[in-house]
């Protein structure tokens, strides 16, 4: 049999044809692939630059800012061609911002981080919510809280754990003790201990199940095909919380979440004792108010909680997610519509999808 014959492929904006369909579209993916010049204006930009459309007879494409340069071009004071690319440029502010969040000993206010960014508040404020997907804010508070539980965990006393986090009162820590930690803080650093947490493990048609709840609401539903595994994995998350077998009053509680692993569209109306990051917060709210029966795509999510480009954040809010089915991450899927992973195996996504869909 003869060899194929294996041709290397053709690299993206390969022909002039192409450049110029970039340019025209202003196609930031284009970036760094080819710069063009204007006769005209002496300047050269890159293909995503916002400048005025130029005559197609006035511009030439060159392979790097040197080639460029060399051709007698300036660098677009706009674009700045030389520069990374805006995104980029903006991701690294922010990025500075952050590091600057979680070293700082109290969390600095809004207008202290836009001055060190050299940007307005506003800006900076819009900026900051755009990459990161929450507001500065919220992204020190979450800071603080994960300072709080790592100091906790590692055996500091709450005094020591509450000022090393950057709080400035005992009040103000027990005062968001609830949200951030879901217990007590001195619970929190026994390893859950004094903590009540019911459960119970059941059946249904897609493997066994477990329910836990607190007094504030259903804290897991999670699904598998060992029950003594999930019983394990509660156990874990709370090591020396006070575990009690399901009694008749939570019997309620269980049937309501293998109905609704039997029938998904038919909704969840007990209360939820949801706790995460400011940022898994927003996302797991955002998968809640998907309809029963519609799936939505990684990025649809991240653009609905404002925060687009951040689809890799998305997936792993969803994989984290610990209360199945009533927080429906079984409902986000890829961009081209195929199923992607799925903290309790592909296989259970796809029947409550097809369940949901009435097939």
């Amino acid at each position: 049999m003869r060899p194929l014959d294996l041709q290397p492929p053709i690299p993206p904006f390969a022909t002039d044809t192409d450049r110029w369909s970039a340019v025209q579209a202003r196609d930031a993916r284009a970036d760094g692939h080819f710069f063009y010049s204007v006769r005209t204006t002496g300047v050269f930009c890159r293909p995503s630059c916002a400048a005025r459309p130029a005559l197609r007879a006035n511009v030439a494409f060159h392979a790097s800012p040197a080639a460029a340069r060399a051709a007698g071009f300036r660098p677009c004071k706009r674009c700045r061609p030389e520069e990374p690319p805006k995104a980029e440029r903006d991701a690294a502010v922010i990025a500075r911002a952050c590091r600057h969040i979680e070293e700082a000993e109290t969390p600095p206010d809004l207008n202290t981080l836009a001055d060190a960014a050299g940007l307005s508040p506003h800006h900076f404020h819009r900026l900051f919510r755009k990459v990161t997907g929450v507001t500065p804010k919220a992204y020190a508070a979450a800071n603080r809280a994960a300072r709080l539980r790592g100091e906790l965990a590692a055996g500091a006393s709450v005094t020591e754990a509450l000022y090393g986090a950057g709080f400035n009162a005992p009040s103000r820590l027990y005062a968001a003790a609830d949200g951030v930690l879901g217990m007590a803080p001195k619970a929190y650093r026994d390893g859950g201990a004094a903590a009540q947490i019911r459960f119970a493990v059941g059946e249904t048609s897609l493997g066994s199940i477990l329910v836990a709840a607190t007094d504030k609401g259903v804290c897991a539903i999670t699904l598998g095909d060992d029950p003594d595994a999930l019983v394990r994995d509660l156990e874990d998350r709370f090591p020396r919380a006070e575990l009690i077998g399901a009694d008749e009053g939570f019997e309620a509680t269980v049937a309501a979440a293998i109905g609704l692993v039997e029938r998904p569209a038919s909704g969840w109306s007990l209360p939820l004792d949801i706790r995460g990051t400011a940022f898994q917060q927003k996302v797991w709210q955002a998968l809640r108010a998907i309809p029963a029966g519609q799936t939505r795509s990684y990025a649809e999510v991240a653009s609905a909680i404002d925060a687009e480009g951040a689809h890799r954040a998305v997936a792993k809010a969803c994989s984290e997610n610990a209360i199945a089915v009533a927080v429906p991450c079984h409902r986000v899927v890829r961009k081209d519509g195929a199923l992607s992973g799925y903290r309790w195996g592909v296989e259970r996504k796809a029947a409550l999808l097809d369940r949901e869909a009435g097939r």
